[in-house]
């Protein structure tokens, strides 16, 4: 109940996972009466019994999470886990018919199931959802920075092989219905690993254990910010994209207990998507030089997204891909009418490797500063996050 009031009140929205794994239909449909029924039924009225007068309203739905993991208790095959979302979704759209669902995708595009998971379980409950699910982290172990700015390639790869095997589905039902894509677990997540294989080792059954605490340095900024740009890239078919997490877990907000709070460096670019990533995602079209590296191929130097406000208000996301030289950014705003420039932010260190810590928590952070134009053109700084904005 807490946690749904605070949500509320920061002017949140819950997505809520139902249980799927060791829970079935039947609950899933009381759930959704609990928390969305206004009263008169048992679970209602149990709610308002526990103190919640009016309804959570909650409108997004998840059917389990990471159902084709062997981790998981109660893992299914696709068939399974198909028929049962179908009919978990079925009934909860019974209780509440503004609800909306997201199946599970498969755990990951390196799962042995992807693919054929997302077709199977598609083709078991397709007309009953709205939404199929995607899990992407990344992580540099090898140290190769080059190859790891690249991983956005893949990540718009993983988003269009999705939304096509979706298309596919639709196509063999000659549906009219669209399903679109949920990315609500996304982030850099691999400097923990280490540590937690030695923590599961000496305390099995430790309670709130420090796991999962992943240091974020320069490098994963710029990647978190390119994997921003590529959900703008592909906005007309992902249209929940969730970080996860949020504070201490693979976040980009720390904490220490009777201590303080400090921003890692991904929280810079999350924090600017978030402030100005609204509106209508627009096609920019890049010119840019290429490069090769262990795992890919052509990848742009710049990769850049571009989003218009209700107010007509342009904002310009872009990263410098180039870890030695600057590139001059040239901007055709022709389209747009008489927008002026108010600022430019840029976030860059000479060390892929700085972090922010709680006794220097300014180390990496973004400067801004008013629009310079040399030559007509917009300098980014070699290895750099950058936001440009063009206001009526």
């Amino acid at each position: 109940h807490e946690f749904v009031n605070w949500a509320k009140k920061a002017n949140t929205e819950v997505m809520y996972a139902i249980n799927l794994g060791t829970r079935g239909v039947l609950e899933a449909q009381d759930v959704v009466e609990y928390c969305n029924h206004k009263s008169g039924t048992y679970w209602s009225d149990k709610r308002i019994t526990n103190g919640a007068a009016e309804p959570f309203d909650i409108k997004l739905w998840c059917l389990g999470n990471e159902m084709d993991g062997p981790w998981q208790t109660g893992a299914k095959t696709a068939y399974e886990y198909g028929r049962i979302a179908n009919e978990a979704s079925k009934v909860m759209k019974w209780v509440d018919n503004t609800i909306e669902t997201v199946a599970c995708g498969s755990s990951g595009s390196g799962m042995p199931t992807f693919g054929s998971w997302e077709y199977e379980v598609l083709n078991e409950c397709y007309d009953n959802v709205d939404y199929v699910s995607l899990h992407r982290y990344y992580g540099n172990p090898h140290n190769d920075t080059p190859d790891f700015l690249a991983s956005s390639l893949d990540l718009d790869d993983f988003i269009k092989t999705v939304a096509c095997i979706c298309d596919t589905v639709k196509g063999k039902k000659h549906s009219k219905k669209q399903v679109n894509l949920s990315l609500d677990e996304w982030n850099v997540w691999y400097h923990s690993n280490q540590q937690d294989q030695t923590l599961y080792k000496r305390e099995p059954w430790g309670t709130a254990l420090h796991l999962l605490e992943d240091i974020y340095n320069f490098e994963d900024a710029l990647l978190v910010g390119l994997m921003l740009i590529t959900m703008l890239h592909n906005a007309d078919r992902v249209k929940i994209g969730c970080l996860a997490q949020l504070v201490n877990v693979i976040a980009p907000i720390m904490t220490r207990e009777k201590g303080g709070a400090w921003a890692q460096t991904i929280f810079y670019p999350m924090m600017d998507a978030s402030m100005y990533g609204r509106g209508k995602s627009l096609r920019p079209i890049i010119t840019t030089d290429k490069h090769d590296t262990k795992h890919f191929t052509d990848v742009p130097v710049v990769d850049a997204a571009a989003t218009m406000d209700d107010a007509g208000n342009v904002t310009i996301f872009a990263v410098n891909r180039d870890l030695e030289e600057p590139v001059k950014l040239q901007l055709d705003m022709r389209a747009f009418g008489d927008l002026k420039p108010e600022f430019h932010t840029v976030l860059h260190h000479d060390d892929m490797k700085a972090i922010n810590t709680e006794e220097n928590p300014d180390e990496v952070k973004p400067v801004q500063a008013p629009v310079v134009m040399e030559d007509g053109c917009i300098v980014l700084p070699a290895a750099s996050w950058n936001v440009v904005r063009f206001v009526k």
